[in-house]
């Protein structure tokens, strides 16, 4: 048995000491900032309060947290713990506009939805360097058109980039089956996908779709394209195709909320794009019988997109237009059916990205990352990266 020295015996005794200090000493904390956490969490104060019910005492000054308390304080409202004791209010926004319904209003912050780009933007810029030490070939269209591009021509160009004709929808049996071969196809063309409905693997922190449909950030050499897995297979589609012609612009941007088409400039020009590569106007005129939902059935896109087509054609009367849209405005959003749970390893692949996993898998093992930021990167430690790693990908 190793017997401790006398000196060794009062260096344990300090530590044991001080570590009880830290862990009971008051901290300044000053309300200013414990209320701008709050308000970034998206809550009231008496909410804030609820949850945390320490709260009330330190914004009244009546008390100082410990370190142990701040530390719960700033996990609970997920906020990064030095952010705390800064001398101003920090200053975030999501580095590119957002339109359409919530997350389109001025001044609206949203912190699942700013986490969620700044974990996909983290990914992109390792990506970018990574991509480049190793020369590796990337994606070829990102900013390849620009507005002035007539639609036609900008859905012609992706079709070619795709390897999609005109009715490349008909054979598929569901909007799933065609979500999963345009993704392929993306993917294929150097473009690098994430699925999810929540923050990371968070499941209390869902992404309403009314604050997050998808996002484009683009980047020359890893363009990333976010889809909301909460959103229905159609309006996934939809995502899909609206946020591929903002890499053709080369303009990054998402957008939430309403399925109507967006009044500002470029995302018009997406949605139009978006619109003629999922229901060709020559394919439309030609199967149009007056009945939405059996062209939804052809084309896999949504009613709402096949009845603006019919009626900007003319197929559909203002009259009927008006009707169908009273009717479709009324129904409740479809919710996606919840499976029995599902695979947590499929469900990863979807989150993390095959093509993103592929790229860090094999920067560990050329000893190019460190498993401690393979596991950052991708939100997966331990036993469960390595069978997601070696079973999954």
């Amino acid at each position: 048995m190793i017997k401790k020295s006398a000196s060794s015996g009062l260096f344990y005794k300090f530590a044991k000491e001080l570590l009880y200090l830290m862990a009971v000493e008051r901290l300044n904390v000053q309300p200013e900032m414990l209320r701008w956490v709050i308000q970034r969490a998206g809550l009231s104060t008496e909410k804030a309060i609820e949850a945390f019910p320490l709260l009330n005492s330190w914004l009244s000054q009546e008390k100082q947290p410990t370190l142990s308390q701040l530390k719960n304080f700033s996990a609970k409202f997920y906020v990064p713990f030095g952010y705390l004791f800064m001398d101003n209010l920090p200053i975030e926004s999501i580095p590119f506009p957002m339109f359409r319904g919530e997350a389109g209003q001025q001044n609206h912050f949203n912190l699942n939805v700013y986490d969620t780009v700044m974990n996909v933007q983290a990914r992109q810029e390792w990506l970018e360097e990574y991509l480049n030490e190793n020369e590796i070939d990337t994606c070829k269209f990102v900013g390849s058109i620009s507005t002035n591009t007539s639609i036609s021509e900008a859905v012609r160009r992706l079709r070619l980039i795709l390897e999609l004709e005109s009715r490349w929808a008909f054979s598929l049996s569901t909007p799933d089956a065609a979500v999963s071969l345009l993704g392929q196809k993306l993917e294929n063309a150097g473009v690098f996908l994430v699925y999810n409905g929540v923050v990371g693997n968070n499941t209390h922190r869902k992404l309403k779709v009314s604050e997050c449909r998808g996002f484009a950030l683009v980047n020359e050499k890893a363009p990333y394209i976010f889809v909301n897995s909460a959103d229905s297979k159609s309006a996934q589609l939809f995502t899909l195709i609206h946020e591929a012609a903002h890499l053709m612009l080369g303009v990054s941007a998402g957008h939430a909320g309403s399925e109507g088409f967006h009044h500002e400039a470029t995302e018009r020009y997406c949605d139009m794009v978006a619109a003629e590569f999922l229901v060709p106007v020559s394919v439309l005129r030609e199967i149009w019988n007056n009945d939405t939902k059996s062209a939804s059935r052809r084309f896999k896109a949504s009613e709402l997109v096949i009845a603006r087509r019919a009626h900007d054609l003319g197929l559909m009367s203002d009259t009927d237009y008006k009707a169908f849209w009273t009717i479709y405005s009324q129904r409740q959003i479809a919710a996606k059916k919840n499976s029995s749970g599902g695979s947590f390893y499929m469900t990863s692949v979807k989150r993390v990205g095959r093509s993103f996993a592929i790229h860090v898998r094999n920067a560990v093992n050329n000893r190019q990352l460190s498993y401690t930021e393979a596991y950052r990167l991708t939100g997966l430690y331990g036993k469960t990266y390595d069978n997601f790693m070696t079973n999954n990908i």
